[in-house]
Order: structure tokens, then sequence, then C-alpha cells
């Protein structure tokens, strides 16, 4: 994975490591999620303007492939990007990076849907029109 142009850090804590100080795995998927918000934030208007559109964004599929352990105290940069949009469904790809070293890969795949209904619908023009401009594609 390369070409990312979101990154965003967090700090891991002694609450997300077990007793030998290593992040327990499920960590990843939160870690990963604080990527997503903070690009949406950054780029679309954030979560919020989602759900003012009256969308809600539901997680399909997550995977994660586990490189190097993360330990208490790392400062670690997760980087994300939209790596497919189309219709309804979008996908986030990640890379976890300690001191510019790569631990940590993955995406989730996600669907736009009414909030009320739950039906999908396709991704708004502008969500679309923001996340080609985050990845600089035409």
């Amino acid at each position: 994975m390369s070409d990312f142009r979101f990154s965003t850090e967090v700090t891991v804590r002694f609450a997300e490591t077990d007793a030998q100080g290593v992040a327990h795995n499920a960590n990843y998927l939160v870690w990963f999620e604080v990527a997503r918000v903070a690009y949406l934030a950054e780029y679309a208007g954030g979560y919020p303007a989602l759900r003012e559109q009256g969308l809600e964004s539901f997680v399909l599929e997550s995977h994660v492939r586990y490189r190097l352990p993360a330990h208490f105290d790392d400062r670690l940069h997760i980087h994300a990007r939209i790596g497919e949009l189309r219709g309804a469904r979008f996908r986030f790809d990640y890379e976890v990076r300690r001191n510019g070293e790569p631990i940590a890969d993955g995406w989730t795949s996600h669907a736009c849907v009414d909030a009320e209904t739950l039906r999908p619908v396709r991704i708004p023009d502008r969500l679309a029109q923001a996340i080609s401009r985050a990845e600089g594609s035409s």
C-alpha cells in the first residue's frame, strides 16, 4: 500500500494492551474507525454532515493483516484512503505505521443507506466529489 494522502495519529493506550504491553488485535479496527471519521471530517464535512443529509454508513466487511505488534505508548500513524467507490458502496484502505514502518494494513467495506428506511442509496454527488478531490483524481 502506498500513495496515502491522509493520516491521523494515535498513541497506544495501556487499556488497549495485554499483560505484556502488546496491543490487542481488535484495537486495529477501532484505529481504522478513528482514521475514517477524521478523513470524513477533513474532506467531506464529517460524519454528521452525512447524517444531516439523511444518510448512514454501514460497515459491511473488514479485514486486518497484522505484520508487527504495536506496544503500549507507541505513536502510530493510521493512513486512510478511499480504495473503491461505486453505487452505494465504498471501501476504505488503511495502513498503520510506526516510525514510518508498516505494522498492519487492511480495509473496511461500507454502504450508504437511507437513515429512515435503511435501504441502500447511491453515494451523493457531493460526497463523491469531495472524495475525488481528496484522492487527487479527476
